[in-house]
C-alpha cells in the first residue's frame, strides 16, 4: 500500500541487520531509518534499558547467557511494533530462539565483512566483553559466520566498501525488494 509516497507494509515487518562486532549494523539501520523515514533501534540498547545494566556489566555480573535470553526478551517487545530497522548484536544468532523470532518478524540482512575490517572498526574493545584477546576474537568470527550465512535471506558484501556505498547498495536493494 502506497501513502503519500511512503511504503505501507501490513504486520511487522521489520529488518534484522546481523553480522560480526564492528560491521556497521547500527550506523547502517541509523542512517537508513533517517533516509526511509523508518524507526531504527539497537537490541544492545534495548536490552541495557530492559534489564537496566551495560552490556558489560550483564556480562560481568550475570553472565553470555543471560545476556543472550535478554536479547531475546527484547525481541519479543518488538513484535507489538512494526517497520523498525533493527541492528542486533554480534552473538544473536547463537540462540536459535533469537533466529526464529527474527524471521517471524522480518527480513534478516547479513552484512559480511572481513575480521580485519571490523577489528579496525572497533573503538572500545573493553565495550565488547565477546571480544575477548585477538586470538579469541579470531575464534568467535569463524564459529559466528556460518551462523550469520544460515540466518541470511539477504547477504551484503562490505569488503572493501566505504560506508557510503554499503549504505546505498543496501537503501537500494532493499527498496528494489519492497522492504523500505
Amino acid at each position: 500500500m502506497d501513502t503519500h509516497g511512503y511504503v505501507v507494509h501490513e504486520g511487522c515487518d521489520h529488518i534484522f541487520f546481523v553480522g560480526f562486532l564492528g560491521a556497521g549494523k547500527s550506523t547502517l539501520a541509523r542512517n537508513l531509518g533517517r533516509m526511509f523515514h523508518r524507526g531504527y533501534i539497537d537490541t544492545d540498547r534495548l536490552v541495557e534499558r530492559l534489564v537496566c545494566k551495560s552490556v558489560t556489566d550483564i556480562f560481568r555480573q550475570d553472565g553470555e547467557q543471560a545476556f543472550r535470553l535478554g536479547e531475546e526478551r527484547a525481541l519479543r517487545h518488538l513484535a507489538e511494533r512494526k517497520s523498525l530497522l533493527v541492528s542486533c548484536g554480534g552473538g544473536i544468532v547463537e540462540r536459535a530462539e533469537n533466529c526464529t523470532l527474527m524471521h517471524e518478524m522480518g527480513t534478516v540482512v547479513f552484512l559480511d565483512g572481513s575480521l580485519d575490517d571490523s577489528m579496525r572498526q572497533i573503538q572500545h574493545p573493553e565495550r565488547r566483553p565477546d571480544l575477548g584477546t585477538p586470538e579469541e576474537a579470531t575464534a568467535l568470527y569463524w564459529h559466528r559466520r556460518p551462523l550469520y550465512q544460515r540466518e541470511a535471506d539477504i547477504t551484503i558484501d562490505i569488503r572493501d566498501k566505504t560506508f557510503d556505498q554499503v549504505a546505498a547498495e543496501a537503501g537500494s536493494l532493499l527498496w528494489e525488494r519492497g522492504l523500505l
